[in-house]
Parts: C-alpha cells; structure tokens; sequence
C-alpha cells in the first residue's frame, strides 16, 4: 500500500488534453450546443480525471466507512450509540437504504468498520480495520491522536486502491456512526470559521433542545481544541472521526489512481475538506453528489467550490445521495460516447448567422 506522502505525490491536475478534445466532440454532438447542460461539463470533468477523451464508467464502488464517537455521551444524537454496529450488520445483510439504492445502479458496496464500538469481531462481508472502538470525546480534548488520525486516512487509502485494482472507475462515499455529524459541523467549522449555530443540524432528528446542546458541544470542542485549518491532520485528530479520515483517505487514493468520487453528505463534505487540505489538486476529482438538509453541508460545498448535482432534501448518509448521482455521472460519459455525431448521422447542424 503507498503511504499517505506517496499517495498525495501522485495526484496531479486533471487532464487538459483530454477535456479539450471532449469539449469539441461534445459541439459535434447531434443536439443543439450545451442542450444537455451540467451533463456536458460532468463528461468534461470525468475525461480529464480519467486522461481520455472518451471517459468510461465500467464498474462502480460505494465505500461506507463506520465508526463510533465519543461526543455521544454528550447528548448529541436522538439514538444510542449500539445502532452503529446494528446498522453495520443491516449492510452486510444488504437491508439498508444503500443497499437498495445501489442494487439499483449496478453498484458494489464495501462497508469497512473502522472504529465501531461493538464486539471485535465484524460481520461476514465487513471490512475489519478497527482502529479503536470510537473516537474519544472532542468536547473534552483531542478525538484521536495525530498517529490514529494517520492510521484513518491509510485504511482508506488501502480499501480505495484494492478497489481500484478490482476495475473500479467510479467511486462513491458513504459513512454510518451515531454523533458523526457532530465532529463533521466541527470539522467544517474549523476550515470555515462559521460559527456552530450555523453549521449544526438536526441529525438524527433531534429536538430543539438537544439542538441547542450539540452547538455547545461544537462550540467547546472548538475551544478547548483549538484545531489548525492550515493543518488538515491536525483539525482531523482534534474534532474529527474515523470515518471521516477514512473517507478523505479514499478521496486521496482515487485522486492518485485518477477516479472520479461522488461524494455523499454532510460527513463527506466534511472528509472532503480534509482531503482537499491535504492535496488541493484532489478536489478537481471530486464530484458533489447532492445537497443535504443539514446546514454545514452547504457550507463546505461552498467552500471546496462544489456544485451539488441533486437536492432531494435527504439527510440519511451511508452513500444514499452519492449513489443516486453516479447513475447521473454514468449517464453523461454514456451520452459523450454513444450519441452520433451531426456528420456520423446525416443530420444538419445549426445555420451560420448573418445573411
């Protein structure tokens, strides 16, 4: 497996070449010049992530990365902490949301426990790579060590290139871990310096009440944490999650390895801004799946100068709204490759202007 250094060394801009040349044959294209709309900028994108003018989506992958958080005996979520390791084994039978969604899309789906506080063995067909069982509590100081921090983004830098080596040419994120939209806010206010009130959600469906305390608890963390935004590894260990560095890991190694990643919500963003901190070239190989309800999504969006593809008012995580858009990023390479071309098929092109 290549190193944290190696993997961001790789990373280089996006092709220029290849997006020039699926720029022109988007023009000859039999439909009126930019009909199809972000369809033609996403087959762009994709061409030069790939380094081809003709870029393909053979087979997809929907990584979810699990783990718990310490910041949940502080109150923050409507559910208790043993839904996370439920959850994971309602993936491996296939009973979950992403399951369906990416049976759906022809999807394959790798659930990885990285930090679940659950029993040490993880079900058939999870990905063992606990490296604790859970975060310790960011409102109290650090949620990992430098070294765990490390460890998070090499899991996922090791499960981004196994699928690689599988044929993988599309990749979504997903995440599951009760209180994780806690360090996400943290994490995003730490890059965005927005205030907590701004950036923190509901969640699980939390009340006012528990509202007003998951804030408090962002804002101490914040506090008694002080995290670096010049140092991503940093504001990682401080206020963030194994899973988040996981899924940045994943982003780092589908970048190096020229992938394109649809990444899902709000704890994707936030893993977004840690990757993009970590290599700024990565972010180009970034694709905005959708736009969640929770405040802070929209924020780092903005802040990585992401577009969501959908706003379907979804707030569940595990990959769901990154799965939904991969069929529409599968559709815009489709339609660059099959469609005819004016001259291929025999049909006019537009009249010159003027007299």
């Amino acid at each position: 497996m290549a190193t944290i250094a190696e993997t961001i060394a790789r990373i280089g801009p996006l092709d220029e070449a290849a997006m020039e040349a699926a720029r022109q044959r988007q023009a000859v294209l039999t439909k009126p010049h930019g009909s199809l709309g972000r369809l033609e900028a996403l087959s762009v994108q994709v061409a030069g992530i790939q380094a081809r003018p003709r870029p393909a989506v053979s087979a997809k992958t929907i990584i979810v990365m699990a783990a718990d958080h310490g910041c949940v005996v502080e109150g923050v979520s409507a559910y208790p902490q043993e839904v996370t390791a439920q959850m994971v084994a309602n993936f491996a039978a296939g009973g979950a949301a992403i399951n369906v969604l990416a049976r759906g899309i022809g999807a394959r789906v790798v659930v990885v426990d990285i930090g679940v506080a659950g029993p040490p063995d993880a079900p058939d067909g999870v990905l063992s790579r606990r490296i604790a069982p859970g975060t310790r509590n960011l409102a109290a100081g650090p949620a990992m060590s430098r070294e765990e921090a490390c460890r998070a983004l090499e899991v996922g830098i090791e499960v981004a290139q196994a699928e690689v080596a599988r044929g993988i040419s599309l990749i979504g994120t997903g995440d599951m871990g009760i209180g994780n939209t806690t360090p996400s806010a943290a994490i995003i206010a730490a890059f965005t310096s927005l205030a907590p009130a701004v950036l923190a959600g509901r969640g699980t469906g939390i009340d006012d009440a528990r509202l007003a305390n998951k804030v408090s608890v962002i804002e101490r963390a914040l506090a008694v944490n002080q995290a670096d935004p010049t140092d991503s590894l940093d504001v990682l260990a401080k206020v963030g999650g194994f899973e988040i560095g996981g899924l940045a890991g994943v982003m780092l190694a589908a970048a190096a390895h020229r992938v394109p990643v649809v990444i899902d919500g709000l704890i994707s963003g936030a893993a977004a801004l840690i990757a993009a901190g970590l290599a700024p070239l990565a972010r180009g190989y970034l694709i905005a799946g959708h736009l969640s309800v929770e405040p802070g999504h929209r924020a780092a969006l903005g802040h990585l100068g992401l577009e969501p593809l959908l706003d379907l008012g979804m707030r569940l995580g595990e990959g769901t709204g990154a799965a939904l858009a991969m069929s529409i990023v599968e559709a815009a390479v489709r339609a660059l490759n099959e469609m005819a071309t004016f001259s291929g098929a025999g049909v006019s092109e537009a009249l010159e202007s003027g007299c």
